[in-house]
């Protein structure tokens, strides 16, 4: 049986992706799984975010069929492929929060990774936020959610999933994962906020630099890893 504090959270992060401003209307979706149970809690297809309650919540298993959902026929987010291929591929991950979010599907439309152009995007991560690569047309029209996560896998797969907590599938937006659903859900708020502070860093400056190194390690160090100081004990 899942953990009801797991629902509770999931209802949370859906919730605060608006609260937040990353999806309009219906545009995203927030998952966290048990995997005691082997199973993922997330957000039911086309449900508006202010109706949501913890019996909306679905729950599949890791292959995607509906282990339960107390107002049948709820259906899962159609971007629940997308989650569960996260969850298989990475242990780490247990929560996975996708945005509509205006400022990184800029960058996904743009077809463009962000640079690390300052400290605030070296809090988050090490690295630019990278782009998949575009899906085959075969893909597409085959298992086009599944597709996507294994294009995001494939960028992964290069780092570490809580190294690399975030990517932009092109053309399409922005995924984020951490160990919990309401930390992922700050990954996209972070995610979205570096979005934006690059893209008019660029305007102002076209010819801006990547952040010098030892500050990029410094900022990322502080937060994350055995060495990591910021906040409190």
């Amino acid at each position: 049986m899942v953990a009801e504090s797991l629902i509770a959270d999931v209802l949370e992060a859906n919730r605060a992706l608006p609260a937040h401003g990353l999806a309009p209307l219906t545009w995203g979706n927030a998952s966290g799984i048990d995997r005691d149970e082997g199973v993922i809690v997330i957000k039911p297809s086309g449900v508006a975010y202010d109706e949501l309650t913890e019996s909306d919540m679905v729950v599949v298993d890791l292959d995607g069929n509906v282990i339960t959902g107390s107002r049948a026929p709820r259906r899962p987010s159609t971007d629940t492929p997308t989650h569960l291929v996260l969850y298989r591929a990475f242990e780490e991950i247990g929560g996975v929060v996708h945005t509509h979010s205006t400022w990184g599907v800029a960058w996904a439309q743009a077809q463009r990774e962000i640079p690390l152009l300052g400290t605030t995007h070296a809090d988050l991560c090490a690295c630019p936020i990278p782009v998949t690569r575009a899906l085959t047309e075969d893909e597409i029209a085959s298992d086009y959610e599944g597709a996507t996560g294994t294009t995001l896998v494939e960028l992964i797969s290069e780092s570490e999933p809580l190294k690399l907590p975030c990517a932009l599938a092109r053309g399409h937006g922005p995924f984020c994962w951490a160990a919990t659903p309401a930390k992922a859900v700050e990954v996209a708020v972070t995610l979205e906020e570096v979005a934006r502070m690059a893209l008019l860093t660029k305007l102002l400056e076209p010819g801006a630099p990547p952040l010098q190194s030892a500050l990029r390690d410094k900022h990322y160090e502080r937060k994350h890893g055995p060495q990591a100081y910021y906040g409190q004990p």
